[in-house]
């Protein structure tokens, strides 16, 4: 089964060999990502990415707008927007706010040093400049030991599984891809907290294509439209 284990994670990891900047750099030419939302089959919202270059620097910003209803009420209202600084590469900044019906949550981060040093509403401190904010576009997030929360800094430590090459149909159109599963390595998170997410990477291009997740319903983000 470690033979297994192993080989499963020695694929993705020959396959994402480079460097955090060397995989922000593949998006340079990346002008729109824009995502649907569903969750238990019924388009919610939107999951929107526009990306902003000048010289070597890249400004990322990230919106999701989604609702869920009831017979025509609005039972749970959620609005995210955050925007990633790149200075040849590599993160130097990163700030969100949060809206979770009248629940607020938010992150300022900036790159100290080697280090990031994080003012979130669910942790204040230092994190390696190794660890990737979980907005999912940036394909290194693959070889992360952990991710930082785009929603309350937390750092979530992290176990990624690669599933296979898969072909999938998303909104009309086939790709092939490459499957990954990311988990919580911490097994004392309550239920709510714990990471298990299937993200697929388009094979050629690494660009994300779909997520899925279980979190009181079935989840599931889909491409539509990359420019």
């Amino acid at each position: 089964m470690n033979k297994i284990y192993q080989f499963c994670i020695i694929i993705p990891l020959l396959l994402f060999s480079f460097s955090a900047e060397t995989h922000v750099q593949h998006y340079k030419d990346l002008n729109q990502i824009e995502f649907d939302i569903y969750r238990n089959n019924k388009h919610i919202g939107k999951h929107i990415f526009s990306f902003k270059k000048e010289g070597e620097n890249l400004e990322v910003i990230s919106e999701i707008n989604f609702e869920i209803k009831k017979l025509g009420v609005v039972l749970y209202k959620y609005h995210v927007k955050g925007t990633e600084f790149y200075k040849e590469g590599k993160l130097i900044k990163f700030s969100s706010k949060t809206k979770q019906n009248k629940k607020k949550k938010f992150v300022n981060l900036s790159l100290e040093n080697d280090d990031f040093l994080i003012d979130g509403s669910s942790y204040k401190g230092k994190a390696s400049s190794d660890f990737v904010i979980g907005t999912w576009w940036n394909h290194s997030i693959v070889k992360a030991k952990s991710q930082i929360s785009a929603v309350s800094g937390r750092i979530i430590d992290q176990k990624v599984e690669f599933l296979g090459e898969e072909e999938i149909n998303v909104n009309n159109k086939n790709y092939k891809t490459l499957h990954f599963n990311f988990s919580s390595t911490d097994e004392k998170l309550g239920k709510d907290k714990k990471l298990n997410t299937d993200i697929w990477y388009e094979k050629d291009t690494l660009n994300w294509v779909k997520a899925s997740f279980n979190k009181q319903g079935r989840w599931e983000y889909k491409l539509v439209l990359l420019k």
